[in-house]
Parts: C-alpha cells; sequence; structure tokens
C-alpha cells in the first residue's frame, strides 16, 4: 500500500487535498517549503477507518504568504507521503 496525497485547490484560505491509503491516526501537516519546517498548527488527523477521504483544512492568518506542501505522516509520526507545492498569497 502506497500512501498518496493530492492537493487540489486552494480557496479562501481553504485547501481541499484527496488521500488514499492512509490509516486512521494518520496526520496531514502543512510545511512551508522554502525554510523546510513544520507548520504547528493546523494538523488534521484522520479519524476515519477508510483509507481514503478528503480533508478541507482552513489555513490560519497566521500562515504568510509563499510557497507551502502538505506532508502524510503515519500513525508513529513518520513521512507517509507529499503533495505537490502550492502557493498561499
Amino acid at each position: 500500500m502506497n500512501p498518496v496525497i493530492n492537493f487540489v485547490e486552494l480557496e479562501n484560505r481553504v485547501t481541499s487535498a484527496t488521500y488514499r491509503n492512509l490509516m486512521a491516526r494518520a496526520k496531514v501537516v502543512l510545511v512551508n517549503k522554502t525554510s523546510g519546517e513544520q507548520v504547528p498548527d493546523p494538523v488534521t488527523t484522520i479519524a476515519s477507518p477508510m483509507p481514503g477521504g478528503a480533508p478541507r483544512i482552513r489555513l490560519p492568518a497566521s500562515i504568510k504568504p509563499g510557497a507551502y506542501y502538505l506532508k502524510a505522516l503515519n500513525g508513529h509520526g513518520e513521512h507517509a507521503a507529499q503533495s505537490v507545492e502550492f502557493f498561499v498569497t
């Protein structure tokens, strides 16, 4: 099973994504591409026992403009998948 997370869109500071093969307790985090640092908030935890879904993540005002990507972490906090980069303006 290869986990996958796909960035779909960013509209009104809400990101839409889809994922496959992520198990319950996996986390989806936002990463600043330039610095490589994981943003502490928001963090979305996958609660569904189904291995596929479509999370929507609201970006707080503290997220500065720049290039970001979504990163999925498995239940042990290890890297599972990464989306393409997208830009917050």
